[in-house]
């Protein structure tokens, strides 16, 4: 008897597709984060990872991050601002969105998985914060449409 690999006759999965059916399945994935499949493409657009501008990133200075959304939430007590939480496969950033800026783009915003944001820093005592300005809808086709988030609590 040996240990020899008998082929299976499937054809391995693509990286994207591992990733897509990890998200399908239980909502998140161990191997790849969703913007990993973009970043290339974001990269030469100058859209730059949340490491980077937290370790970086200068007060006022305009940018553009891009990830999945894993919380939104408009609090009664904000006077109709909008919180975002976006995750790329380097971390999380927090994304103020003025009342004026939510409304024109409120379905976007409300419900895109992965957005690309351009806006403005704001470093204050170590946080660092985006001011949203634009909003983009993004796809990767890596499953984002089933990930966990916690919107509007």
């Amino acid at each position: 008897m040996t240990d020899t690999p008998v082929p299976s006759g499937l054809v391995p999965l693509k990286p994207v597709e591992l990733t897509e059916t990890d998200f399908r399945v239980t909502g998140l994935s161990l191997i790849a984060h969703p913007m990993q499949h973009l970043r290339e493409t974001l990269r030469l657009n100058k859209v730059r990872t949340t490491i980077n501008l937290r370790e970086t990133g200068k007060n006022g200075e305009r940018v553009g991050c891009a990830g999945l959304v894993i919380c939104r939430q408009r609090p009664g007590t904000a006077k109709g601002f909008v919180f975002l939480t976006l995750e790329d496969e380097t971390g999380m950033l927090n994304v103020i969105v003025e009342p004026s800026r939510f409304e024109p783009d409120a379905l976007l915003i409300s419900t895109s998985p992965l957005l690309l944001i351009r806006g403005v820093l704001q470093c204050v005592h170590g946080v660092v914060n985006l001011r949203a300005h634009t909003f983009k809808a993004l796809q990767a086709e890596s499953g984002e449409e089933f990930a966990k988030g916690r919107n509007f609590h």
